[in-house]
Parts: structure tokens; sequence; C-alpha cells
């Protein structure tokens, strides 16, 4: 009988970003809001979005925090973020 490896999708493994996440890299990396959105390549107006908690990061710009999070040393606790 052939055995079933049950896989994480590389989504379950990575950190879900709320404001206080976005905030928190963003200071780690000593950035201004503008700053850090033109590093993302997005506007000023849409990181202050992502800290208020109005929207989350989604796409390529989630990617980025990712890297930048690994990049930086940002620390981030995956467990807790599971649901």
């Amino acid at each position: 009988m052939p055995t079933t490896v049950k896989r994480r999708s590389t989504a379950d493994a990575r950190p879900k970003w709320d404001a206080a996440k976005v905030r928190s890299l963003r200071l780690h990396i000593g950035l201004t809001q503008q700053a850090f959105a033109k590093k993302i390549g997005v506007r000023q107006q849409t990181v202050s979005d992502w800290e208020k908690g109005v929207n989350r990061p989604r796409g390529a710009s989630l990617t980025l925090l990712n890297m930048f999070a690994e990049q930086t040393g940002f620390r981030y606790d995956l467990e807790s973020q599971k649901k």
C-alpha cells in the first residue's frame, strides 16, 4: 500500500503579516514609511494602510516582506501564527 505524505504548503510555513509585524519589520530595518515603500515598490499610503490594519500585504509585496525579514534577521514566531 502506498504511503501518502502530507506536505505543508509554502503559505502555511510563512508568517502572516499583520499591522504590528509590518511596522516592526520596517523599524527593524530602520526606514521611514516612504523609504520602505520605495524599497518594496509600493506607495507610502500602502505601507501606512498595512500598518493601520486597513489592508494586508499580498502577492509580490508579501514575498518581498518575507525576503527582507530573512535577510535582516527579523524574527517572527511562525508557531503562534497558525490558525
